[in-house]
Protein backbone atom coordinates (compact mmCIF):
# COMPACT_ATOMS: atom_id res chain seq x y z
CA UNK A 1 0.00 0.00 0.00
CA UNK A 2 1.44 3.35 -1.12
CA UNK A 3 1.17 6.19 1.92
CA UNK A 4 0.26 9.41 1.30
CA UNK A 5 3.18 11.98 4.03
CA UNK A 6 1.43 14.40 6.12
CA UNK A 7 2.22 17.39 4.90
CA UNK A 8 3.78 20.37 6.28
CA UNK A 9 0.73 22.06 5.96
CA UNK A 10 -0.97 19.88 7.94
CA UNK A 11 1.97 19.23 10.66
CA UNK A 12 2.38 23.02 10.93
CA UNK A 13 -1.43 23.53 11.54
CA UNK A 14 -1.65 20.97 14.45
CA UNK A 15 0.26 23.72 16.80
CA UNK A 16 -1.67 26.54 15.39
CA UNK A 17 -5.12 24.09 16.26
CA UNK A 18 -4.11 22.74 19.98
CA UNK A 19 -2.44 26.56 20.99
CA UNK A 20 -6.31 27.76 19.70
CA UNK A 21 -7.93 24.89 21.91
CA UNK A 22 -6.12 25.33 25.03
CA UNK A 23 -7.22 29.29 25.32
CA UNK A 24 -10.85 27.62 25.40
CA UNK A 25 -11.13 27.43 29.29
CA UNK A 26 -12.86 23.83 29.36
CA UNK A 27 -12.02 23.32 33.26
CA UNK A 28 -14.48 20.24 34.25
CA UNK A 29 -16.84 21.00 36.07
CA UNK A 30 -16.66 25.06 36.40
CA UNK A 31 -16.53 25.58 32.35
CA UNK A 32 -18.19 23.56 29.91
CA UNK A 33 -17.35 22.60 26.04
CA UNK A 34 -19.93 24.37 24.11
CA UNK A 35 -17.58 26.73 22.80
CA UNK A 36 -14.67 24.71 22.15
CA UNK A 37 -17.45 22.14 20.60
CA UNK A 38 -18.88 25.07 18.17
CA UNK A 39 -15.34 25.92 16.93
CA UNK A 40 -14.31 22.06 16.46
CA UNK A 41 -17.32 22.11 14.29
CA UNK A 42 -16.11 24.96 12.35
CA UNK A 43 -12.89 23.90 11.92
CA UNK A 44 -14.64 20.66 9.94
CA UNK A 45 -16.88 22.06 8.36
CA UNK A 46 -14.16 24.74 6.70
CA UNK A 47 -12.18 21.28 5.00
CA UNK A 48 -15.85 20.32 3.94
CA UNK A 49 -16.60 17.08 6.74
CA UNK A 50 -19.80 17.44 8.05
CA UNK A 51 -20.37 16.86 11.60
CA UNK A 52 -23.34 16.72 14.42
CA UNK A 53 -22.94 18.30 17.73
CA UNK A 54 -25.07 16.94 20.39
CA UNK A 55 -25.27 18.48 24.27
CA UNK A 56 -26.44 15.79 26.79
CA UNK A 57 -27.17 19.10 28.90
CA UNK A 58 -26.73 22.43 28.51
CA UNK A 59 -22.97 23.58 27.32
CA UNK A 60 -22.02 19.58 27.62
CA UNK A 61 -20.87 19.47 24.05
CA UNK A 62 -20.11 16.83 22.00
CA UNK A 63 -19.24 16.56 18.00
CA UNK A 64 -19.27 13.37 15.94
CA UNK A 65 -18.11 13.13 12.42
CA UNK A 66 -17.79 10.20 9.73
CA UNK A 67 -14.96 9.88 7.09
CA UNK A 68 -15.85 7.77 4.68
CA UNK A 69 -13.01 4.76 3.73
CA UNK A 70 -11.39 3.35 0.68
CA UNK A 71 -13.25 -0.39 1.79
CA UNK A 72 -16.75 0.62 3.52
CA UNK A 73 -17.51 -3.04 3.87
CA UNK A 74 -14.81 -3.07 7.23
CA UNK A 75 -15.80 -2.16 10.28
CA UNK A 76 -15.34 1.49 11.32
CA UNK A 77 -12.40 2.89 13.53
CA UNK A 78 -13.81 5.29 16.31
CA UNK A 79 -10.93 7.88 17.10
CA UNK A 80 -11.89 9.93 19.98
CA UNK A 81 -10.49 12.38 22.50
CA UNK A 82 -11.96 14.68 24.72
CA UNK A 83 -12.27 18.66 25.06
CA UNK A 84 -12.64 19.43 28.90
CA UNK A 85 -9.79 19.69 31.52
CA UNK A 86 -8.88 20.11 35.26
CA UNK A 87 -8.74 23.03 36.36
CA UNK A 88 -5.13 24.27 36.80
CA UNK A 89 -4.22 27.55 39.54
CA UNK A 90 -2.76 30.54 37.23
CA UNK A 91 -0.59 31.58 40.68
CA UNK A 92 1.18 28.27 40.43
CA UNK A 93 2.07 28.12 36.40
CA UNK A 94 5.15 29.97 34.38
CA UNK A 95 3.09 31.23 32.16
CA UNK A 96 -1.12 31.57 32.24
CA UNK A 97 -2.50 27.82 31.80
CA UNK A 98 -5.07 28.87 28.96
CA UNK A 99 -2.97 30.95 27.19
CA UNK A 100 -1.34 28.53 24.82
CA UNK A 101 1.91 30.54 24.91
CA UNK A 102 4.62 29.09 22.58
CA UNK A 103 8.45 28.54 24.52
CA UNK A 104 11.30 27.00 24.24
CA UNK A 105 10.01 24.69 21.61
CA UNK A 106 7.05 23.83 23.50
CA UNK A 107 3.26 24.65 23.35
CA UNK A 108 2.39 25.42 27.27
CA UNK A 109 -0.90 25.48 29.29
CA UNK A 110 -3.73 23.04 30.74
CA UNK A 111 -4.80 20.14 27.90
CA UNK A 112 -1.72 20.62 26.22
CA UNK A 113 -1.02 16.76 26.81
CA UNK A 114 -4.58 16.15 28.27
CA UNK A 115 -5.93 15.49 25.63
CA UNK A 116 -5.88 19.06 23.70
CA UNK A 117 -2.94 17.84 21.92
CA UNK A 118 -4.34 14.38 20.22
CA UNK A 119 -7.93 16.56 19.46
CA UNK A 120 -5.36 18.92 17.21
CA UNK A 121 -3.85 15.95 15.55
CA UNK A 122 -7.08 14.30 15.09
CA UNK A 123 -8.48 17.47 13.11
CA UNK A 124 -5.43 18.36 11.67
CA UNK A 125 -5.03 15.07 10.08
CA UNK A 126 -8.69 15.39 8.88
CA UNK A 127 -8.24 18.52 7.61
CA UNK A 128 -5.77 16.90 5.43
CA UNK A 129 -7.21 14.24 4.32
CA UNK A 130 -9.85 16.18 2.96
CA UNK A 131 -7.84 18.88 1.50
CA UNK A 132 -5.70 16.11 -0.82
CA UNK A 133 -8.36 13.76 -0.86
CA UNK A 134 -6.79 11.13 0.86
CA UNK A 135 -8.89 8.18 1.72
CA UNK A 136 -8.20 6.41 5.04
CA UNK A 137 -8.27 2.32 4.60
CA UNK A 138 -11.66 1.89 6.43
CA UNK A 139 -14.39 4.46 7.86
CA UNK A 140 -13.16 6.52 10.59
CA UNK A 141 -15.75 8.04 13.03
CA UNK A 142 -13.96 10.99 14.93
CA UNK A 143 -15.51 11.72 18.44
CA UNK A 144 -14.36 15.21 19.84
CA UNK A 145 -15.82 14.55 24.00
CA UNK A 146 -17.22 16.36 27.20
CA UNK A 147 -16.76 15.17 30.62
CA UNK A 148 -14.62 12.70 30.29
CA UNK A 149 -12.75 14.07 33.58
CA UNK A 150 -15.44 13.47 35.30
CA UNK A 151 -15.86 9.84 34.48
CA UNK A 152 -18.02 10.86 31.03
CA UNK A 153 -21.29 11.05 32.65
CA UNK A 154 -21.72 13.85 30.21
CA UNK A 155 -20.19 12.81 27.47
CA UNK A 156 -18.83 8.85 26.11
CA UNK A 157 -21.04 7.34 28.86
CA UNK A 158 -24.35 9.27 28.04
CA UNK A 159 -23.51 9.15 24.07
CA UNK A 160 -23.52 5.34 24.62
CA UNK A 161 -26.58 5.31 26.57
CA UNK A 162 -28.73 7.52 24.14
CA UNK A 163 -26.89 7.93 21.13
CA UNK A 164 -25.64 4.47 20.13
CA UNK A 165 -25.99 5.33 16.46
CA UNK A 166 -23.86 7.63 16.46
CA UNK A 167 -20.83 4.75 16.59
CA UNK A 168 -22.67 2.17 14.33
CA UNK A 169 -20.39 -0.46 12.39
CA UNK A 170 -17.39 0.92 14.70
CA UNK A 171 -15.19 -2.02 15.78
CA UNK A 172 -12.43 -0.36 16.97
CA UNK A 173 -11.04 2.01 18.40
CA UNK A 174 -8.23 4.41 19.60
CA UNK A 175 -7.94 7.12 22.14
CA UNK A 176 -5.65 8.47 25.14
CA UNK A 177 -3.91 6.27 27.24
CA UNK A 178 -0.91 5.20 25.20
CA UNK A 179 1.24 5.85 22.15
CA UNK A 180 3.75 8.39 23.55
CA UNK A 181 7.73 7.66 23.88
CA UNK A 182 9.40 6.20 26.82
CA UNK A 183 13.08 6.91 27.08
CA UNK A 184 14.91 3.46 27.45
CA UNK A 185 18.39 5.62 26.78
CA UNK A 186 19.76 8.12 24.68
CA UNK A 187 18.97 6.66 21.44
CA UNK A 188 15.93 3.78 22.15
CA UNK A 189 12.43 4.53 23.23
CA UNK A 190 9.40 2.42 24.25
CA UNK A 191 5.96 3.32 22.75
CA UNK A 192 3.47 1.73 25.64
CA UNK A 193 0.09 1.22 23.27
CA UNK A 194 -2.89 0.86 25.32
CA UNK A 195 -4.32 -2.17 25.31
CA UNK A 196 -5.83 -2.73 29.13
CA UNK A 197 -6.73 -0.32 31.57
CA UNK A 198 -7.14 -0.75 35.55
CA UNK A 199 -10.87 -0.56 36.83
CA UNK A 200 -12.12 2.48 38.58
CA UNK A 201 -13.81 1.58 42.55
CA UNK A 202 -13.81 5.22 44.18
CA UNK A 203 -15.77 4.96 47.41
CA UNK A 204 -17.06 6.71 50.08
CA UNK A 205 -16.56 5.44 53.28
CA UNK A 206 -18.90 6.85 56.55
CA UNK A 207 -18.08 6.09 60.09
CA UNK A 208 -21.54 6.36 62.90
CA UNK A 209 -20.82 6.28 66.47
CA UNK A 210 -21.94 8.12 69.62
CA UNK A 211 -22.13 12.13 69.33
CA UNK A 212 -21.02 14.01 72.64
CA UNK A 213 -18.79 16.60 74.52
CA UNK A 214 -15.67 16.69 73.46
CA UNK A 215 -14.58 16.38 76.75
CA UNK A 216 -15.57 13.01 77.61
CA UNK A 217 -14.17 9.95 76.97
CA UNK A 218 -15.82 8.31 74.04
CA UNK A 219 -15.31 4.51 73.11
CA UNK A 220 -17.46 4.97 69.39
CA UNK A 221 -15.97 8.36 68.07
CA UNK A 222 -16.79 8.21 64.38
CA UNK A 223 -13.92 10.06 63.83
CA UNK A 224 -10.76 8.05 65.43
CA UNK A 225 -12.97 4.92 63.62
CA UNK A 226 -12.89 6.39 60.76
CA UNK A 227 -9.09 7.91 60.66
CA UNK A 228 -7.93 4.38 61.66
CA UNK A 229 -9.75 2.74 58.62
CA UNK A 230 -8.52 5.21 56.26
CA UNK A 231 -4.72 4.32 57.55
CA UNK A 232 -5.29 0.91 57.34
CA UNK A 233 -6.07 1.60 53.35
CA UNK A 234 -3.17 4.20 53.11
CA UNK A 235 -0.87 2.25 54.12
CA UNK A 236 -1.74 -1.22 52.62
CA UNK A 237 0.61 -2.75 49.94
CA UNK A 238 -1.37 -4.92 47.82
CA UNK A 239 0.22 -8.38 46.00
CA UNK A 240 1.56 -8.32 42.73
CA UNK A 241 -0.84 -9.61 40.06
CA UNK A 242 1.44 -9.88 36.73
CA UNK A 243 -1.21 -9.48 34.25
CA UNK A 244 -0.10 -10.27 30.25
CA UNK A 245 0.39 -6.47 28.75
CA UNK A 246 2.63 -5.51 31.65
CA UNK A 247 4.36 -8.69 31.96
CA UNK A 248 4.94 -7.78 27.77
CA UNK A 249 5.81 -4.28 28.92
CA UNK A 250 8.89 -5.74 31.35
CA UNK A 251 10.06 -8.92 29.06
CA UNK A 252 10.54 -6.36 26.18
CA UNK A 253 12.37 -3.60 27.96
CA UNK A 254 14.34 -6.61 29.67
CA UNK A 255 15.52 -7.45 26.41
CA UNK A 256 16.06 -3.86 25.52
CA UNK A 257 18.37 -3.42 28.44
CA UNK A 258 20.37 -6.77 28.28
CA UNK A 259 19.22 -7.92 31.39
CA UNK A 260 17.13 -11.34 32.58
CA UNK A 261 13.22 -11.19 33.36
CA UNK A 262 12.50 -13.30 36.30
CA UNK A 263 8.58 -13.60 36.61
CA UNK A 264 9.70 -14.44 40.21
CA UNK A 265 11.56 -12.14 41.78
CA UNK A 266 10.05 -9.11 40.01
CA UNK A 267 11.53 -6.41 42.28
CA UNK A 268 14.84 -7.74 41.19
CA UNK A 269 13.91 -7.68 37.88
CA UNK A 270 12.85 -4.11 38.16
CA UNK A 271 15.93 -2.63 39.90
CA UNK A 272 18.03 -4.05 36.56
CA UNK A 273 15.40 -1.55 34.31
CA UNK A 274 16.52 2.15 35.63
CA UNK A 275 13.39 4.38 34.71
CA UNK A 276 11.17 1.90 33.24
CA UNK A 277 10.73 0.62 37.27
CA UNK A 278 9.01 3.71 38.16
CA UNK A 279 7.09 3.90 35.26
CA UNK A 280 5.18 0.23 35.53
CA UNK A 281 4.98 0.14 39.64
CA UNK A 282 1.31 1.37 39.13
CA UNK A 283 0.15 -1.17 37.19
CA UNK A 284 1.88 -4.02 39.49
CA UNK A 285 -0.81 -4.52 41.78
CA UNK A 286 -4.39 -3.17 42.74
CA UNK A 287 -4.38 0.27 44.44
CA UNK A 288 -6.34 1.87 46.93
CA UNK A 289 -5.61 5.86 48.34
CA UNK A 290 -7.91 8.00 51.06
CA UNK A 291 -8.42 11.49 49.75
CA UNK A 292 -10.75 13.30 51.18
CA UNK A 293 -12.12 13.50 54.79
CA UNK A 294 -14.92 15.58 56.77
CA UNK A 295 -16.53 15.68 59.87
CA UNK A 296 -17.42 17.63 62.64
CA UNK A 297 -18.42 20.69 63.07
CA UNK A 298 -17.23 22.43 66.41
CA UNK A 299 -14.09 21.36 68.48
CA UNK A 300 -15.85 20.60 71.44
CA UNK A 301 -18.31 18.52 69.94
CA UNK A 302 -17.48 14.97 68.71
CA UNK A 303 -19.70 14.11 65.79
CA UNK A 304 -21.73 11.60 65.26
CA UNK A 305 -20.74 10.91 61.39
CA UNK A 306 -17.54 11.30 59.93
CA UNK A 307 -17.08 10.17 56.03
CA UNK A 308 -14.12 10.33 53.85
CA UNK A 309 -13.63 9.01 50.21
CA UNK A 310 -11.00 6.53 48.95
CA UNK A 311 -9.71 6.16 44.77
CA UNK A 312 -9.47 2.41 44.53
CA UNK A 313 -8.20 1.22 41.00
CA UNK A 314 -7.91 -2.80 40.13
CA UNK A 315 -6.10 -4.52 37.58
CA UNK A 316 -8.75 -6.49 35.33
CA UNK A 317 -9.29 -9.45 36.39
CA UNK A 318 -8.81 -8.26 40.35
CA UNK A 319 -11.37 -6.32 41.47
CA UNK A 320 -12.86 -8.47 44.04
CA UNK A 321 -9.52 -8.75 45.60
CA UNK A 322 -9.48 -4.91 46.03
CA UNK A 323 -13.11 -4.85 47.62
CA UNK A 324 -12.44 -8.64 50.07
CA UNK A 325 -9.28 -6.39 51.33
CA UNK A 326 -10.75 -2.58 51.84
CA UNK A 327 -13.88 -4.72 53.49
CA UNK A 328 -10.71 -6.70 55.66
CA UNK A 329 -9.84 -3.05 56.91
CA UNK A 330 -12.78 -0.82 57.54
CA UNK A 331 -13.82 -1.04 61.03
CA UNK A 332 -17.65 -2.46 62.49
CA UNK A 333 -18.82 0.97 62.46
CA UNK A 334 -17.62 2.07 58.79
CA UNK A 335 -19.75 1.26 55.84
CA UNK A 336 -19.21 1.94 52.21
CA UNK A 337 -20.57 2.88 48.92
CA UNK A 338 -19.80 3.82 45.07
CA UNK A 339 -19.28 7.20 44.35
CA UNK A 340 -17.48 6.12 40.56
CA UNK A 341 -17.72 2.21 39.93
CA UNK A 342 -16.26 1.31 36.31
CA UNK A 343 -14.72 -1.71 34.69
CA UNK A 344 -11.17 -2.81 33.95
CA UNK A 345 -10.68 -3.40 30.20
CA UNK A 346 -8.04 -5.90 28.65
CA UNK A 347 -7.51 -6.60 24.60
CA UNK A 348 -5.00 -8.78 22.73
CA UNK A 349 -2.06 -7.03 21.74
CA UNK A 350 -2.28 -8.84 17.89
CA UNK A 351 -4.70 -8.09 14.78
CA UNK A 352 -4.35 -5.34 11.84
CA UNK A 353 -4.63 -2.81 13.94
CA UNK A 354 -2.21 -3.09 16.33
CA UNK A 355 0.27 -4.25 13.42
CA UNK A 356 -0.76 -0.68 12.19
CA UNK A 357 -0.13 1.19 15.15
CA UNK A 358 3.27 -0.53 15.42
CA UNK A 359 4.39 -0.07 11.86
CA UNK A 360 3.39 3.49 11.98
CA UNK A 361 5.31 4.11 15.14
CA UNK A 362 8.56 2.36 13.39
CA UNK A 363 8.31 4.03 10.18
CA UNK A 364 8.45 7.40 11.73
CA UNK A 365 11.22 6.65 14.35
CA UNK A 366 13.23 3.78 13.85
CA UNK A 367 14.56 3.58 17.27
CA UNK A 368 11.41 3.33 18.80
CA UNK A 369 9.49 -0.14 20.47
CA UNK A 370 5.66 -0.60 20.35
CA UNK A 371 4.67 -2.52 23.47
CA UNK A 372 1.44 -3.69 24.97
CA UNK A 373 0.84 -1.69 27.99
CA UNK A 374 -1.77 -1.54 31.20
CA UNK A 375 -3.01 2.53 31.71
CA UNK A 376 -3.24 2.41 35.66
CA UNK A 377 -6.21 5.07 35.30
CA UNK A 378 -9.62 5.03 33.03
CA UNK A 379 -10.77 6.82 30.30
CA UNK A 380 -13.34 6.98 27.88
CA UNK A 381 -12.61 3.41 26.25
CA UNK A 382 -14.47 2.30 29.21
CA UNK A 383 -17.88 3.44 27.75
CA UNK A 384 -17.27 1.91 24.48
CA UNK A 385 -16.03 -1.46 25.13
CA UNK A 386 -20.41 -1.25 26.29
CA UNK A 387 -21.06 -1.70 22.90
CA UNK A 388 -18.46 -4.28 21.97
CA UNK A 389 -15.52 -1.82 20.37
CA UNK A 390 -12.12 -3.40 20.69
CA UNK A 391 -10.41 -0.42 22.55
CA UNK A 392 -6.78 0.58 22.74
CA UNK A 393 -5.10 4.01 23.77
CA UNK A 394 -2.87 5.24 20.95
CA UNK A 395 -1.96 8.75 20.57
CA UNK A 396 1.61 8.79 18.50
CA UNK A 397 3.69 11.53 20.64
CA UNK A 398 7.86 11.47 20.46
CA UNK A 399 8.86 13.31 23.90
CA UNK A 400 12.42 14.99 24.67
CA UNK A 401 14.66 12.07 26.63
CA UNK A 402 14.19 14.83 29.94
CA UNK A 403 10.67 15.76 29.82
CA UNK A 404 8.43 13.87 32.99
CA UNK A 405 5.81 13.10 30.52
CA UNK A 406 3.78 11.77 33.87
CA UNK A 407 4.33 14.50 35.66
CA UNK A 408 2.16 16.69 33.50
CA UNK A 409 -0.96 15.06 33.20
CA UNK A 410 -2.99 17.17 35.46
CA UNK A 411 0.13 18.94 36.78
CA UNK A 412 1.36 22.38 36.62
CA UNK A 413 3.46 23.95 33.69
CA UNK A 414 1.88 21.16 31.71
CA UNK A 415 3.15 21.66 28.07
CA UNK A 416 3.96 19.36 25.06
CA UNK A 417 6.77 19.57 22.23
CA UNK A 418 5.74 21.42 18.82
CA UNK A 419 7.85 18.80 17.02
CA UNK A 420 5.66 16.01 19.04
CA UNK A 421 2.46 17.38 17.60
CA UNK A 422 4.36 17.27 14.11
CA UNK A 423 5.30 13.84 14.78
CA UNK A 424 1.96 13.06 15.91
CA UNK A 425 0.39 14.21 12.41
CA UNK A 426 2.90 11.92 10.40
CA UNK A 427 2.10 9.11 12.61
CA UNK A 428 -1.35 9.32 12.46
CA UNK A 429 -1.69 10.31 8.90
CA UNK A 430 0.25 6.73 8.25
CA UNK A 431 -2.25 5.32 10.62
CA UNK A 432 -5.57 6.03 8.81
CA UNK A 433 -3.96 4.84 5.69
CA UNK A 434 -3.39 1.77 6.85
CA UNK A 435 -5.35 0.67 9.70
Amino acid sequence: MSIVPASEQAQEEAVGLCAELIRFDTSNPTSDERAAADWVVARLAEAGIESVLVESAPGRANVIARIAGADPSRGALLVHGHLDVVPADASEWQVPPFSGEIRDGYLWGRGAIDMKDTVAVMLATARHFARTGTRPARDLVLAFLADEEAGGKFGAHWLVEHRPELFAGATEAIGEGGGFSFAIDDTRRLYPIENAQRGMAWMELTATGRAGHGSSPNDENAVTDLAESLTRIGRETFPVRLIEPVRALLEEAARLYGVEFDEDDIEGTLSRLGPVADFMQVVLRNSANPTMFSAGYQTNVIPGKATARVDGRFLPGHEQELLDTIDRLLLPSVSREWVNHDIALETTFDGPLVDAMCAAVRAEDPDGHPVPYCNPGGTDAKAFTHLGIRCFGFKGLKLPHDLDYGRLFHGVDERVPLEGLRFGVRVMTRLWQSC
